[in-house]
């Protein structure tokens, strides 16, 4: 009894300890830090959205994206307020170099081409930021590779750029629009004229490119898996503006 009294007089002290750091880590992970980080940001002289609890500006960019997409385009190439209108607000409200919120960490948007290319050569101070777990269900490579992981996969890919490689594949991409334009052309009324909405025909055309020099095989022969990776893309991206505490798996 005795024994069994001191354990409990001394975990509940331990119980309280532990619940009071872990408190602690909550509120400073979640209010602290990002405060401490947005008034840095702020004294370096760069200026940007207030920090939100929790949500960051997760919420702020899916209402003005639903916005965006509410209305009818303009009839103009001025197609950034609706293709990213969070980035365009923020851009024009702040500045070229504004920061803004994923969860509870802060992202400094970079605009200047000398700037961006200097932090994209310099892969061991700059490293890509934590992503939307979301994303790496879609695809991963360079763009979210850091360091050695970073070195390699750059040094795959780099023979097949070269415009000598490139110029191989010219006669394949002349094959994928020859098709799409063969295509418009038996839709035209006898006038010579028709409406076409080439939206779809320029995403097969893609896709079509890609299994055509990837795959050796037409976007015809591998339809299927195509399809199968756009319908998991559209899942992702309705779920990927909501709520993301930054740190959270």
């Amino acid at each position: 009894m005795e024994a069994s009294k001191a354990t409990k007089e001394i975990g509940v002290p331990v119980t309280v300890l532990v619940l009071i750091w872990a408190a602690w880590k909550v509120v400073n992970w979640l209010w602290l830090r990002p405060k401490m980080l947005e008034r840095l940001l702020r004294q370096q002289g760069l200026q940007g959205t207030s920090y939100t609890f929790l949500t960051g500006d997760s919420t702020k960019m899916f209402k003005m994206r639903k916005q965006a997409k509410s209305k009818p385009m303009t009839l103009s190439h001025d197609i950034i307020p609706r293709a990213s209108s969070f980035f365009n607000h923020i851009v024009n409200q702040y500045g070229k170099n504004p920061f803004r919120w994923i969860g509870a960490s802060p992202r400094i948007i970079i605009t200047d081409p000398v700037q961006l290319k200097d932090v994209m050569n310099k892969i061991y101070d700059f490293t890509k930021p934590d992503q939307n777990p979301l994303v790496k269900l879609l695809a991963t490579g360079v763009a979210s590779y850091n360091g050695n992981q970073w070195a390699k996969h750059r040094r795959i890919i780099n023979p097949t750029f070269n415009v000598e490689k490139l110029k191989i594949m010219l006669p394949t991409f002349y094959e994928s629009i020859n098709d799409m334009v063969n295509k418009w052309e038996k839709m035209m009324f006898l006038d010579g004229s028709c409406e076409i909405d080439v939206w779809p025909f320029l995403q097969n055309v893609t896709c079509d490119f890609i299994s055509r020099t990837a795959f050796g095989s037409s976007y015809e022969e591998r339809k299927r898996i195509f399809k199968l990776l756009k319908e998991q893309a559209d899942l992702i991206v309705k779920v990927f503006f909501k709520l993301y505490i930054s740190g959270y798996r």
